[in-house]
Parts: structure tokens; sequence; C-alpha cells
């Protein structure tokens, strides 16, 4: 028989492959898409057959540094991204959005006390983590802030692009093109959900969640509503109830809280009070 040593030798690694690859001779051959690195190449993983590939790894790199940096659980804050700080609410587009701005300062106390408690486990438990845009997101990020610990971003690429918060942590500061990995990222590690008024998107999120707790593919979690008058003006739970489309009891997947201090006193007795 013929036996085969495999030969001892250091293989470079991807990053001096493409650092090497800046200084080949400049030719036609070189410059022609085709040689370039397929993992190096933009144009060749932009590709509509590349889909998938590209889903893993926002799937990935998010996850990846969540994990070297040791975060097990996070607090995730949803609402609206126009709702302003209390300061400048005399320039909101609406008088509601002004008389809103009221929870910009409650999402920005209960991170701080969420992310209070996070430092006590290092920063490994109950970060705050936000969609890392302006409004209610600003100010979780800011209430991390507050209390001098760290917090998580999760942005997302849209046609009137804004830049992350200027309170998000800049090394946990995310950027997404599909929103569906960017959902998972704000549940996988999630230990309470709170919501705060919000259009559209806030809508989608906090309906996204309570279809996986109702359903069992997700774990019961605390989900607090912040804003009761707001929650039951536009939703009318008690209606859905009462047409059967949801069971009397899916009304208690959810609590209402006003202020930062009561969301969090909630959300750690939660157990307790089911």
């Amino acid at each position: 028989m013929v036996e085969i040593r495999w030969k001892q030798e250091r293989f470079p690694d991807a990053g001096e492959d493409v650092a090497t690859q800046k200084n080949v001779p400049d030719t036609p051959q070189t410059r022609a898409p085709a040689y370039r690195l397929a993992f190096a190449d933009s144009e060749f993983l932009c590709r509509d057959e590349l889909r998938a590939v590209r889903l893993q790894l926002e799937l990935l790199k998010p996850e990846m540094a969540l994990a070297e940096r040791g975060i097990t659980s996070t607090v995730v804050l949803f609402g609206g991204a126009r709702i302003p700080d209390p300061e400048f609410k005399d320039k909101a587009r609406t008088k509601t959005l002004a008389d809103l701005s009221k929870y910009y300062d409650a999402a920005r106390e209960f991170a701080r006390l969420c992310t209070e408690k996070s430092l006590k486990s290092y920063g490994r438990d109950t970060v705050v983590c936000t969609g890392g845009g302006p409004g209610v997101m600003e100010a979780g990020n800011r209430g991390a802030v507050d209390a001098g610990g760290v917090s998580i971003a999760l942005n997302i690429v849209l046609p009137h692009e804004q830049a992350p918060n200027r309170y998000a942590t800049p090394e946990l500061c995310f950027n997404f093109h599909y929103f569906a990995i960017r959902k998972m990222h704000f549940l996988l590690r999630a230990k309470a959900v709170a919501v705060f008024p919000g259009g559209f998107g806030t809508l989608d999120e906090l309906f996204e969640t309570l279809t996986l707790v109702q359903t069992g593919r997700m774990e019961p979690l605390p989900i607090l509503l912040f804003g009761k008058a707001f929650w039951q003006k536009i939703i009318d739970w008690e209606a859905l109830a009462d047409a059967g489309t949801i069971s009397a009891d899916d009304i208690k997947l959810f609590r209402f809280v006003e202020t930062g201090a009561e969301a969090f006193e909630v959300m750690e007795n939660w157990h307790k009070a089911g």
C-alpha cells in the first residue's frame, strides 16, 4: 500500500490572501471579475443566487460577536422612532407625539434599571437591546449609558437611511439588510420585551412576539406595553377575544405599564405573579 503523509505546513488564512491579492501585477486577467476571490467579491456575494449565504452571514456575524462578549440574555425595547426627547417635544410633528414624549423618559429609566442589574453580571445578562435608531430606541441606549453599561443596537438599511443613535455601544452596533434575520436576533436572547407607542414597525414587532408565544414557538416571557391608554385606543383587545379570534387567556400574555420603575418591577416578578 502507498502511505500518504500530509505535509505539515502553514496555509495562509483568508485575510492574508486578500492582502496578497492587492499586490498582484495589474493585467487584463487580474482586473477581470472572474479573478477575484469569491469571498472578497462584493458583486458576486450580492447575486440573487447567493441570498442563502447572505442570510447566514447576517445570522452569524452578530451571533458570534454577542457570544464572544458572553452576553446570555437581553431586554428588548421596541417603540416609535418619532417619539421625541421631552427637551425637544415642541418640535414634534403632532401634539400627540409631543404628549407621548413622556415615554422617551420612561424608556430611558427602564433601560437604566435593566443595565444596573446587568452590571451585576458583568454585562452578560439583561443587556438592553434596541433597533438603534432615534426616539424610543435612542432612549433605551441612552439609559444604558446613564448606568455606565453597554447596550446592543440592531440597525437596518432603509431608503431613508439614518445613522445609529450616538448612545449605542459601537462594538455592539450591527447593521442588517434582512428584516427576518434582524427579528431573529431581537428575540434569540430576549428575557423580556418592552413595547412603547409606535407605528407599523412597532406593531409588527409586538404582534410577531405575541404570536410566537401564543403558538408555543417561544417560551413565555414578560411582554410590557407602555401606555395603556394608547394601546387600548388603537387596538380593541376585548373585541378580539369576544370574536373568538383569540382566547381570553391570550390577553394575559402582556401587561400594561406606565413608568420605567413599574415595568422593571413587573419584569422582575413576572413568574411569581404567574
